[in-house]
């Protein structure tokens, strides 16, 4: 197994351990989050926001990981596509580090503000998820914008099959688009989150069984 291989499965693994971390992690925060008697927990609940914010972390991770890992696979075509697709993902990464400030202060001082009869604890509880969701958007936007820079080097090298470059292409140009909406106070729903979802499942299973060594090259 050369080099460029072995980086392609270890950016799939690394794709596959992100999407399953946000998801549970998400999920897990979420829960919590939105709870009216929201921020006064029960020990219960503040270890399962505690969970939930830890893979949260875990995701972030993964996401520098996978553009160091894709570094040099993305290189191979153009040095310049290889630094933006880092950088955002460093950004993207940074954002998501930034969106769990809030919820980690509050459950940091839920507990002294409830003691202390602080009224105003739910009021900055809800400005820290709302924060939490611009940042989350704004995560989202660079997410889009720098895997588009994979999908276009990908579909040039033919290194996947142009199909699933495609189909990133499609999804992350509709991540875009449901991040804009979102933003701007509609709501999109989870329609457009479908296409960039099926990629960022299919794209890591091919990587780990086929690595990204142009084996998915199709004629002309």
């Amino acid at each position: 197994m050369n080099s460029m291989t072995g980086n392609a499965r270890a950016a799939g693994a690394l794709f596959l351990l992100s999407t399953a971390s946000y998801l549970i992690g998400s999920g897990l925060l979420t829960s919590i989050l939105n709870r009216p008697e929201f921020p006064v927990l029960a020990d219960s609940d503040r270890m399962q926001a505690m969970a939930g914010l830890f893979l949260e972390f875990v995701n972030a991770a993964a996401v520098i990981g996978i553009a160091i890992f894709l570094y040099p696979v993305l290189k191979k075509h153009r040095e310049s596509i290889a630094i933006g697709y880092l950088s955002s993902r460093i950004v993207e990464a940074a954002l998501l580090l930034a969106s769990m400030i809030g919820p980690l202060a509050l459950l940091g001082l839920g507990e002294e503000g409830i003691a202390g009869g602080d009224s105003s604890l739910r009021t900055i509880g809800s400005l820290a998820i709302e924060g939490k969701e611009m940042a989350f958007q704004l995560a989202m936007l660079v997410l889009g914008l720098g895997s588009l820079l994979m999908c276009f080097s990908f579909y040039r090298t033919k290194r996947i099959p142009r199909s699933l470059s495609l189909l990133g292409i499609i999804g992350y140009v509709a991540l875009l688009a449901s991040s804009c909406l979102t933003m701007a106070g509609a709501d999109p729903g989870m329609l457009l989150f479908i296409p960039g979802g099926l990629f960022e499942l299919a794209l890591p299973i091919w990587l780990i069984v086929k690595g990204a060594d142009g084996s998915g090259r199709t004629p002309g």
